[in-house]
């Protein structure tokens, strides 16, 4: 179910750009009139759905401008964990089972509907019924609202629901009128409508066209309230084209330019470049149910032979980490503690003559041929295999025909499939480390096709944790990521990084990894 998000949004592998302009129709740099009436923006985010509820691709850009959940999660580094929204606070009970939120008092809906406790159970029951991403909320077993300013979830099993309640999918709080109105009419959304508690309301809308929001003058937060009156989207899907609106002063914010541009801000002194975490993640699986990869000893041998540095030189164009497992920089579980492979042609080749192949051997790999980072940096890996005598087959193939060839029968699926991955919300713990390598009937995630009882036990273990003891499930989890890097049913490549591009005339927020498709416009403003 979950792969439906990735083949939703490969559009926006290559989106790790964020570009910010802002002088008053005038183009960055060029000492234009800092104007707070409209800002105009070039995005590659298209709208497959307005429904809160269902909303499971690239509208969550405009999404986290107009919804807000009980909780947002803080980027990390950040000296709190969470930032209160519609709840002021929150607590759970020893076991894990029961969580209370005190809901904040005196927000409206941008429908004049009050914010309460009912609300707040009413949008959390439709999400977990009939939400993109519903199985976020598997572990819970009933919501109840006692009192206008109280809402209790009560769980199966003990879960994180700090997480869960801060996720950019299948966690906004809609107004009870509209949930109502969607019931009774499914297209309901389809004319432009909006029901959130958000600094923006939706204005308009032209498909494949334009968005445009604007600002909520009740927001329940003076000093959040967006300073943008209104924000003008042109969806353009091109990134060259939105470099080029940026630059020609037709936008003054742009969500995406091309990498390997970047270089060209850099150089120029009317702009800043920032880099930061983001929740992207580049893997390899290994088909270990067939000779000569169900052996440790040549996994790892090919651990070693991954030229790491290339990878993220050409793929990321510079802007990426080494992946440390599965779990991204800046996401739960993540350790700079686990171990890493670096590439050594010298161990790579004395372990497969160790293993019986000093000639080495015949693979065939498979990627996305949507997604540039993996075309770039693919051919990579071919060199580097030949090296330690491995003869490498890439293939490339649309993401849905690679997905569905991969999990039709192992025994005759690819032996290297390259994956662009990312959490569901802010827990790689129970997304990434159990979706992608735990032991499981069908593979789903698991292309690696990969069973190994001490791992599984270990990620049961710490999923069972994380609500109740967060500190002792981090080091479960690194245990596990320590099997992980022993047994290689995976080569981890890297951690792809969010780069802003922002003028010196404008205030940008930090990119917060835990909302990578969000671009929050309220934040933005002219540098004082």
């Amino acid at each position: 179910m979950k792969h439906r998000r990735i083949a939703a949004s490969l559009m926006a592998a290559a989106s790790l750009i964020s570009v910010a302009a802002c002088s008053g129709g005038g183009t960055a740099g060029n000492g234009g009139d800092a104007s707070t009436d409209v800002l105009t923006v070039a995005s590659s985010a298209s709208v497959t759905t307005w429904d809160p509820v269902k909303s499971f691709s690239t509208e969550a850009t405009y999404m986290g401008n107009m919804y807000e959940p009980l909780i947002w999660k803080n980027p990390a580094g950040s000296d709190e964990e969470y930032t209160p929204a519609l709840a002021t606070e929150w607590s759970s009970s020893e076991d894990g089972l029961t969580w209370t939120f005190q809901i904040r008092d005196g927000v409206k809906f941008h429908t004049g509907e009050a914010v309460d406790a009912a609300a707040v159970k009413a949008s959390l029951d439709a999400a977990r019924d009939h939400a993109g991403a519903s199985f976020i909320w598997t572990p819970v077993k009933q919501i109840l609202a006692p009192t206008k300013d109280e809402v209790v979830i009560k769980l199966s099993y003990a879960a994180p629901v700090d997480l869960i309640v801060s996720s950019t999918y299948g966690a906004w709080i809609v107004a009870p009128s509209a949930l109502d109105a969607v019931e009774k009419d499914e297209k309901y959304y389809e004319s432009g409508v909006d029901a959130g508690t958000g600094p923006y309301t939706l204005d308009s809308y032209k498909p494949g066209e334009r968005v445009v929001l604007k600002r909520f003058e009740d927001y329940w937060s003076p000093q959040d309230a967006a300073t943008y009156e209104t924000v003008d989207v042109a969806i353009t899907s091109d990134a060259v084209t939105a470099q080029q609106m940026l630059t020609a002063g037709e936008v003054q914010y742009s969500t995406q330019i091309p990498l390997e541009n970047v270089d060209t801000f850099e150089n120029d002194p009317a702009f800043n470049v920032e880099v930061s975490k983001s929740p992207f993640n580049f893997l390899a699986f290994f088909n270990t149910t067939r000779p000569p990869l169900d052996d440790p000893k040549v996994r790892q041998a090919l651990s070693y032979a991954m030229p790491y540095d290339d990878i993220i030189e050409v793929g990321a164009k510079g802007y990426g980490s080494q992946s440390r497992g599965p779990v991204p920089d800046g996401i739960f579980p993540f350790s700079s503690d686990v171990p890493q492979y670096k590439q050594d042609i010298g161990k790579a080749q004395a372990l497969l003559a160790d293993a019986g192949h000093p000639d080495g051997f015949d693979l065939t790999l498979t990627y996305a041929s949507e997604n540039a980072a993996e075309k770039r940096f693919v051919p990579l890996i071919k060199d580097a295999f030949a090296k330690v005598g491995v003869d490498l087959e890439v293939k490339s193939q649309l993401f849905n025909q690679q997905w569905e060839d991969a999990k039709a029968n192992p025994a005759e699926a690819q032996d290297i499939f390259v994956l662009y991955y990312w959490p569901t919300y802010s827990d790689a713990g129970s997304d990434n480390l159990y979706s992608l390598f735990h032991s499981s009937k069908d593979p789903y995630f698991n292309l690696s096709y990969w069973k190994n009882t001490e791992y599984d036990k270990l990620i049961d273990d710490a999923g069972k944790l994380t609500a109740t003891d967060r500190e002792k499930a981090q080091a479960t989890y690194e245990d596990a990521l320590g099997v992980l890097y022993e047994q290689a049913p995976g080569v981890f490549l890297y951690d792809a990084q969010t780069v802003s591009v922002v003028p010196k005339g404008l205030d940008a927020p930090v990119a917060n990894e835990n909302y990578p498709f969000t671009t929050f416009f309220a934040k933005f403003k002219p540098a004082s």
